[in-house]
């Protein structure tokens, strides 16, 4: 028989869903309820959501807000871009690398007020919840997990509208009225699904895209960018250092000024079902193509094609939410290891939609001239490529003379 739940650490945004839970924790629970509001550049203020809680019946030392931006960009994005991390292909995980890090911080806080259960918003249906929960158990294999979506019958809208009345929850105008989309926002991404987007046929309104302008209404003029990295992390956009957050930000204005970073996918959901989600990740989608472009006369071929191999493992692992794992850590430091040499300026022009490479230099560049050329040498001797393909091609030769007998 479970203990009875005395304190909860909720992770909690101050919107609708949330709000609800906070009160419904303490009308189910009848417990002292904390909350944890985290600030991963999501662009909204959050102030708010310490007022609210407090109308709520929070103590005001029982309030955490906190600002993660830059720990968020140097201890999980970045980590995860040093690995060119594509779910299925096309994803660049912004809502998956989040999790983490904000179960993290609310295991954290449990700790530190001598909570003995924690809470979350996300759905039965969806991945969040794995993420979230595999989080709080690496930290605490003995923490109460509430997860109200998976008792309450709170399934509608209506039902969390009519619940907040009743329990005099304040909501905001724009609360009241149905969102055509599920969002989640941070400084990597925003992510949109449900709704009109549950048909895979429907294209998506271009009113609902909110950091990109769409490519056919982007500067008819290319602009010419350069991002320096040093091994393996970009630290500087056209020569001026900036902070990981500064940084990733800059990029995104860069990218949603030109229409970069717009992505419509199906994408096969841990739980089991597929899920059509529309992304925008603009800074991302520019940093990618500028790491890739550093590596691509940085690393040495063997080291390229393996973190390739293990790319998708890797991305499918942050996906699941098993950041916390010891196979990620094992497949980081891997990852990590191929970094040293990584170091250098990759130089992009973003026009209508496109980050196009136009440049790559790097101190320690594997890219010579003096093999790589056309004109005449004085380095490679052409009639050595007779034995290695002979070479190569020797149990192509064995098995076809063994065909003729």
């Amino acid at each position: 028989m479970q203990k009875p739940i005395k304190k909860v650490a909720l992770a909690y945004s101050g919107g609708l869903d949330t709000s609800v839970i906070l009160k419904w924790l303490q009308t189910q629970y009848q417990c002292e309820v904390v909350t944890f509001t985290a600030d991963l550049g999501q662009g909204e203020e959050l102030e708010p959501a310490r007022s609210k809680a407090i109308k709520l019946g929070v103590k005001p030392e029982n309030i955490f807000i906190e600002d993660l931006r830059e720990e968020f960009v140097r201890d999980f994005v970045f980590p995860m871009f040093r690995a060119n991390a594509l779910y299925e292909g096309e994803y660049l995980l912004g809502t998956s690398i989040a999790r983490p890090l904000i179960a993290k911080k609310q295991m954290e806080i449990a700790a530190k007020v001598g909570a003995d259960a924690v809470s979350h918003g996300a759905t039965g249906k969806g991945n969040d919840q794995v993420r979230f929960e595999l989080g709080y158990l690496s930290f605490n294999p003995d923490i109460a997990i509430i997860a109200p979506w998976r008792e309450w019958d709170l399934n509608s809208r209506a039902a969390l509208l009519d619940f907040a009345q009743k329990h005099n929850i304040p909501i905001e105008k724009k609360n009241t009225e149905e969102s055509p989309y599920s969002m989640d926002a941070n400084l990597l991404h925003i992510s949109y699904e449900g709704k009109g987007l549950e048909d895979p046929w429907n294209a998506p309104d271009e009113d609902m895209w909110r950091l990109t302008v769409s490519p056919e209404k982007a500067p008819d003029t290319p602009e010419i960018i350069e991002i320096g990295f040093e091994k393996g992390d970009a630290v500087s956009v056209n020569g001026k250092a900036l902070s990981p957050a500064a940084l990733l930000k800059t990029l995104n204005e860069l990218g949603g000024k030109h229409g970069i970073g717009r992505l419509d996918i199906v994408e096969n959901r841990y739980v089991g079902m597929k899920s059509r989600g529309c992304y925008e990740t603009p800074g991302g989608t520019i940093l990618l193509k500028a790491r890739r472009a550093i590596e691509s006369i940085a690393l040495d071929r063997g080291e390229a094609h393996t973190k390739d191999e293990l790319m998708p493992r890797y991305a499918e692992l942050i996906y699941n939410g098993y950041w916390w794992s010891n196979e990620r850590k094992m497949l980081q430091a891997a990852i990590d290891s191929t970094q040293e040499n990584v170091t250098g300026v990759a130089k992009l022009k973003l026009y209508k939609g496109n980050a196009i490479v136009i440049g790559r230099k790097a101190p320690r560049s594997l890219f010579n001239a003096a093999y790589s050329t056309f004109e005449k040498d004085e380095v490679y001797n052409q009639k050595d490529a007779a034995g290695f393909i002979r070479l190569n091609a020797l149990r192509f030769i064995i098995g076809g003379k063994a065909k003729k007998l």
